[in-house]
């Protein structure tokens, strides 16, 4: 289950995994994000913010995940991975590849300033 917060006035979409990722969680993201996007235009960011990687429930999951990533990418200007989990720690440096958006790795302490670098703060 990903639980999902937007900060309406930054324009940044929170979400935050809660166990194994499933497909219907990635289904009800692109209705978040293509309902945001329909009425404020572009999200500044998306935080990714769990300590731990929780993993797919399923093959299935991983794929309408990538299948996420692949179609709403653009639609984020900046995306923070704020984790401790070595998994989610490299996402910048693979992601660069893939993506649009610039994404860099806080810690998980690091909330706060994950949050002022989405909003666009300094590097």
């Amino acid at each position: 289950m990903i639980h999902h917060e937007l900060l309406r006035g930054q324009g940044i979409l929170v979400v935050t995994p809660e166990g194994p990722l499933e497909k219907a969680d990635f289904e009800q993201l692109t209705q978040v994000v293509d309902s945001c996007v329909a009425d404020q235009g572009e999200l500044k960011g998306l935080m990714i913010y769990t300590e731990y990687f929780p993993g797919w429930r399923d093959f299935a999951a991983l794929i309408t995940h990538l299948k996420f990533v692949k179609e709403h990418h653009k639609q984020f200007t900046r995306v923070a991975a704020v984790t401790d989990d070595g998994f989610l720690s490299v996402m910048p440096r693979v992601a660069d590849h893939f993506v649009h958006a610039q994404v860099r790795h806080f810690y998980y302490a690091e909330r706060q300033e994950a949050l002022a670098w989405l909003g666009g703060g300094a590097e």
